[in-house]
């Protein structure tokens, strides 16, 4: 009996995690399917997600929401600045000159947050307090709750913008044929921005709602950014389910690896996960030769 309660309790802890890798790899494969790059600033957004809401929360003094509705906007805005001024004047580059300004863009937005932060590691508070909830045995913290709602509430979001909106329809268009998308008037540049912002957003309320549980540092954003990835490739840079699904099997075995074998191996455990997948089929577990556009 206590094996399951143990093994329930691990279960619960990987699907949390693996809930904010869904979000930052739905975060690559928007901008994936929208630039053909993969953008490794993407972990940084996550950063600044948790460290703007702490600054603007305990530093300024702000109410919480409210602080987590600004650190999203900057962090957008920051998103939005990096295409404009890095992505968009390189419409020509080759696609590896664009990965390299990503890495750039990474190196030069976590140095700023050192350079503001300092290299402190710091804990934002729980939203709900910090009583455990008792689950069959498990103890499971409320943080864990709002992860699963606000990364619910994200998902079903993002597929109702791209399928019912009409820029999000325009942003799928241009993933298909930029070209064809240009014809009939489509902007391909702002949709580009869109993909960026968008992006933006999702890793900065990625990086919030995890916060209150592992706390945030100007470097955070590295291995979250990381196995973010790994849940994309995992999913097949799909927007849709096969990401999400990505992240919640990186999250869960990473726990249970953790759990069962040893600490040592939690973040080794995901490239593990990314190596086997990518030998046996490289284009992701969903994907079907050419990875779902958004």
């Amino acid at each position: 009996m206590e094996l399951i309660e143990q093994l329930l309790q691990y279960t619960l802890s990987g699907l949390s995690t693996g809930a904010i890798y869904a979000l930052i790899g739905l975060g690559f494969a928007i901008i994936y399917n929208s630039t053909s790059i993969i953008n490794f600033a993407q972990g940084e957004f996550v950063m600044l997600g948790g460290m703007l809401t702490l600054f603007f929360h305990v530093t300024l003094g702000l109410y919480l929401p409210l602080a987590v509705v600004l650190a999203i906007a900057v962090a957008t805005a920051v998103g939005a600045l990096f295409e404009r001024l890095a992505i968009s004047p390189l419409k020509d580059a080759e696609p590896i000159i664009l990965v390299i300004i990503t890495i750039g863009g990474s190196i030069l937005i976590r140095g700023v947050a050192m350079l503001l932060w300092g290299k402190d590691t710091h804990a934002l508070p729980m939203f709900s307090g910090d009583e455990p909830i008792i689950l069959l045995g498990a103890a499971i913290m409320p943080q864990n709750i709002w992860i699963f709602g606000v990364t619910l509430i994200i998902i079903t979001a993002n597929r109702l913008f791209f399928h019912h909106s009409m820029s999000g329809k325009a942003m799928r268009a241009c993933s298909f044929n930029r070209v064809a998308s240009r014809l009939v008037g489509i902007d391909v540049k702002r949709m580009i921005l869109f993909s960026f912002a968008i992006s933006s957003a999702m890793g900065a309320a990625a990086g919030i709602i995890i916060a209150p549980l592992t706390m945030t540092s100007y470097d955070v954003g590295v291995m979250l950014g990381l196995k973010g990835f790994c849940a994309a490739i995992i999913g097949g840079m799909s927007t849709g389910m096969g990401t999400v699904a990505g992240g919640l099997i990186v999250g869960v075995l990473e726990s249970l690896g953790a759990g069962l074998i040893s600490s040592g191996y939690k973040d080794a455990i995901a490239f593990i996960i990314l190596l086997v997948i990518l030998l046996i089929r490289p284009q992701g577990l969903f994907g079907k030769g050419e990875a779902e556009r958004v």
